[in-house]
């Protein structure tokens, strides 16, 4: 679904010493490197230096849930995000693959508490992929960093809270 509103501004990263992860679908690789690209410029804007963003290149959108678990293990993460593209053909395998990288990275996040941002464009046609990884659509990368940085700031915020902090307010 497209923003129906402008993109809000750049938020800033509340904490220090944060590594973010980006596995990587390298099927459609021209527009997998555009969103990785998108990504880790906006997570620069947000005060995260490129190298602190690890990247892990995995086949395609399907295997990106188990790169996030097993990365989300490490415990070297604040956060996961997944790139890539699943471009619709003339079978029912793009339904497949996108019920599974979504419902899986949704468990990866809350299995591990380790938040995956959902940067997988599926689209029906590579101009429409093309258009929103760099083109005249934005780059959904930047998306997935801005979902990452949010989620790394709210688990921050609950964390400083403490135990049962949330029924306190």
């Amino acid at each position: 679904m497209a923003r129906s509103d402008p993109a809000p501004p750049v938020e800033t990263l509340q904490m220090d010493d944060v590594r973010v992860a980006a596995v990587v679908a390298g099927f459609h690789r021209g527009v997998a490197e555009a969103l990785l690209a998108g990504a880790i410029r906006r997570l620069g804007e947000s005060g995260l230096p490129p190298d602190c963003v690890d990247v892990h290149w995995i086949p395609g959108a399907y295997e990106a849930p188990a790169a996030a678990a097993a990365l989300a293990g490490t415990g070297r993460y604040a956060a996961i995000m997944a790139l890539g593209a699943v471009i619709r053909g003339e079978t029912s395998h793009f339904g497949y693959v996108c019920d599974a990288a979504a419902h899986g990275l949704i468990r990866v996040s809350l299995d591990t508490g380790v938040p995956c941002a959902f940067g997988i464009l599926t689209c029906d046609t590579m101009a429409q992929a093309e258009a929103r990884a760099g083109g005249d659509k934005g780059n959904k990368g930047d998306e997935a960093a801005d979902a990452a940085v949010s989620m790394i700031n709210l688990r921050a915020a609950a964390r400083a809270l403490g135990p049962g902090g949330a029924g306190r307010s």
